[in-house]
């Protein structure tokens, strides 16, 4: 089992020291990271918590997976790796076809 964990159903309000307060007492938080939109800063409303050990990530899911986080319930899980992303339109090329002279 990994140690990085994903956290979900977030409230816009959480903040990355919240995260470490919610998740240290099941051991020590090695980094706690919040996704934010890359234009507005805003929290997306999910995270990743790295932990220090396997067993303290697995205690932390055991109890904190569903439990309510101001009105939501959180969802926490094991990370997945990040998919390779492909190029999006254009091939990854630049965007732009055609000759330029």
């Amino acid at each position: 089992m990994g140690r990085k964990l994903y956290v979900g159903n977030l409230p816009f309000s959480a903040t990355e020291e919240d995260l470490i307060e919610k998740f240290s007492p099941f051991g020590r938080v090695e980094s706690a990271k919040l996704i934010t939109d890359r234009d507005t800063g805003r929290s997306k409303g999910f995270g990743f918590v790295e932990m220090s050990s396997d067993s303290e990530a697995q205690a932390a899911i055991d109890k904190l997976n569903g439990a309510d986080y101001s009105g939501r319930p959180m969802t926490v899980n094991e990370a997945r790796p990040q998919k390779p992303r492909n190029g999006g339109p254009g091939g990854g090329r630049g965007g732009y076809g055609g000759n330029r002279w």
